[in-house]
């Protein structure tokens, strides 16, 4: 049985293994051909070839790891180039930008901007993940240090932008145990920062002045043995960095070329600097379109509300729904004695009728039961909204939380009426009308 060309197992005319006889072991090749099963779930294979399979059969995408801790995320490791033919693997990551060329009073307001940017969306936390350090050459060490310094009290992972061995080499000694990425390999000093960085044991970012420096650069890279690498896509406008971060991706993906195999930084702040709404809307296309990590000279809690639902949309599994936890929402201040309503987990139907209720400005408590991640239809025509699971959640969640006994549900699932009062007795079931953006005028109606 071949793999890639290598040679797995070599099998008997009724497809025994020659080394334990087992008649599974063919099954066992084809699973792992087709991805199902991994290759060293065998005990007879040696690690010899366990790491030549291993490299053959890996991602044409290096996976990289950044930070620590529940800091540490994974870059990388992308197998298509659109999610709709499988699913995006590591989403991007933001960081807001610093330079030692900046003030303190301007590099205290960034970073203390930067901390009201965290919220929750559908159960993953929402904050900016990196914080950019660029160092601006001729200017004080001590100052860029200083900076350093304060960044990494952050807890954030930090992005070194320094293309000095020596200044370099003194901001790793302040933040190498939280694992950064040294962002400063060029053709020019490509030897130096490699052993730097694989000294301090983090992930060196390459840069070039155009795409055959680039591709050149990190070949030399690899050949010193250093494959910890993430590529600076970013070129002198925004035409040529949208062009180098896509033609990256392509080579690697779609041409299997592993020496473009990569994640990228897309650095904003370089290409439209001081132009907030220009880098807001940069970095919506460069999250499609495939920066591993993009900054941007600051993040305002408005401009990462689109941004990060942008982000969590596109990087989810397009087969699987995103989902709310399954609960009691109060909105508008509701308590236990505010009106009830319920409708399916589905997280955009979360959100179209929370965001209505919202307006209504009626304090109300928002029943979310498990229906699968089907909208209100879909789910009641597979019987995962039904009757009998609304009652029981109300009864098993519900009852002995609220106090009030009016429950309203979907206006497309008005049929249930009947049951739900059957089996809910002492609560008085109300239709909601069938559209929620009727839900403000029907809330502030009934109220």
């Amino acid at each position: 049985m071949a793999l890639n060309g290598i040679q797995i197992f070599k099998m008997t005319p009724k497809t025994n293994c020659k080394e334990c006889g087992s008649p599974t072991c063919m099954a066992f090749s084809m699973k792992v051909a087709q991805g199902a099963a991994e290759i060293s779930a065998c005990p007879h294979m040696s690690e010899e070839a366990l790491a030549t399979l291993a490299e053959a059969t890996a991602p044409p995408m290096k996976t990289i790891k950044v930070g620590t801790g529940d800091k540490e995320y994974t870059l990388g490791g992308e197998t298509v180039l659109y999610r709709h033919d499988k699913t995006f693997v590591s989403r991007t990551r933001y960081a807001i930008s610093l330079c030692s060329c900046m003030d303190d009073a301007t590099v205290d307001a960034k970073l203390e901007a930067m901390k009201k940017v965290d919220y929750e969306r559908i159960g993953e936390q929402m904050y900016v993940e990196m914080v950019y350090v660029n160092y601006h050459e001729g200017d004080a060490q001590d100052k860029y240090l200083d900076i350093v310094k304060k960044a990494a009290a952050t807890g954030r992972v930090l992005v070194l932008g320094c293309a000095d061995e020596a200044v370099a080499k003194a901001a790793l000694d302040i933040c190498k145990d939280s694992k950064p990425i040294l962002n400063g390999a060029n053709a020019a000093n490509a030897e130096a920062m490699s052993k730097l960085a694989t000294d301090a044991g983090v992930v060196l970012g390459v840069s070039g002045a155009d795409l055959n420096e680039l591709y050149d650069t990190v070949a030399k890279l690899e050949g010193l043995g250093n494959k910890n690498l993430v590529l600076d896509t970013t070129g002198a406008d925004v035409k040529a960095t949208f062009a180098n971060t896509v033609q990256v991706r392509r080579a690697a993906i779609k041409n299997e070329d592993r020496t473009f195999g990569y994640p990228s930084i897309v650095n904003l702040s370089k290409i439209a600097k001081d132009d907030k709404y220009m880098q807001e809307a940069l970095a919506s296309l460069f999250t499609m379109k495939y920066g591993s990590i993009v900054v941007l000279d600051e993040m305002s809690y408005g401009a990462a509300l689109p941004l990060y639902g942008l982000r969590q949309n596109l990087f989810t599994d397009p087969q699987k729904p995103m989902t709310v936890e399954p609960g009691i929402y109060p909105i508008n201040g509701g308590d236990e004695n505010s009106l009830c309503l319920t409708t399916v987990d589905f997280a955009l139907t979360y959100f179209v009728v929370s965001g209505e209720l919202e307006r209504s400005g009626v304090p109300c408590n928002l029943l979310i039961s498990d229906a699968a991640g089907m909208s209100v239809l879909t789910a009641w025509a597979a019987g995962k909204l039904s009757s009998g699971t609304i009652a029981k959640f109300v009864q098993e969640n519900v009852e002995d939380k609220v106090k009030c006994r009016k429950l309203v549900i979907p206006g497309k699932v008005a049929v249930l009426k009947g049951d739900l009062e059957a089996k809910l007795p002492g609560w008085e079931i109300i239709v909601a009308p069938d559209e929620a953006v009727q839900l403000v005028k029907f809330m502030k109606e009934f109220k």
